[in-house]
């Protein structure tokens, strides 16, 4: 099971994941998210670090030039496009690095393979996460209905979030779709807003064991 840890504001924090072997670590770039990563991790830091943990930057509706800043600064190896990008965006960013194209599951949503259809040809993993108020673009902390997923047939990776907590190992173990690669874990892990819960994240990791 591949994990990604979102929202991570320390470079100790991301040392820490690094340690535990997590596969993707989560640095937020969009400054209205109460996870926004600032100026508390610096390109320098990563960078001289040379991690081999994936360094995935989270953006929302972004500029280009702002993500070809952030993915040189940062060293970032994947582009998380988290808000209304075009299949366009995804495109030219994915000549850079790969890029995820996160779609927010609402009440009701009917059809997923429509829904990304537009964006198979244009990025390398979906990211299927809970829709909340607009403005939240994610981090609401709740669960969608992941019965949806197993009824599309989506043929692209895909990172499944929204609401993920300590509890939930065996139920991701019973989730199955041929698709389905990795999960992604923010707001149940925590302390607080950007601080994660280091021992919650190996007791889970331990679950999977």
């Amino acid at each position: 099971m591949n994990i990604k840890v979102c929202g991570i504001t320390q470079f100790k924090q991301l040392q820490q994941l690094e340690a535990l072997n997590i596969d993707y670590a989560g640095l937020i770039f969009y400054k209205d998210s109460p996870r926004y990563m600032g100026d508390k991790i610096t390109g320098k830091q990563v960078k001289d670090a040379d991690f081999d943990i994936k360094k995935v930057g989270v953006f929302v509706n972004p500029g280009y030039s702002e993500l070809l800043d952030a993915i040189d600064e940062y060293g970032l190896d994947i582009v998380q496009l988290h808000g209304s990008e075009t299949p366009q965006m995804c495109e030219e960013v994915s000549g850079e690095v790969e890029v995820i194209k996160a779609f927010r599951i609402e009440t009701g949503t009917a059809n997923i393979d429509e829904l990304v259809s537009d964006y198979d040809a244009v990025c390398d993993y979906y990211l299927f996460d809970t829709a909340g108020l607009k403005e939240s673009f994610g981090g609401t902390g709740q669960q969608f209905d992941w019965s949806i997923l197993k009824k599309a047939k989506i043929e692209k990776p895909f990172f499944l979030s929204g609401g993920i907590g300590p509890d939930d190992a065996q139920k991701i173990k019973g989730f199955k779709h041929p698709d389905f690669f990795a999960i992604d874990v923010n707001s149940k892990f925590e302390l607080s807003p950007g601080l994660k819960d280091m021992a919650a994240i190996l007791k889970f990791l331990q679950a999977f064991k």
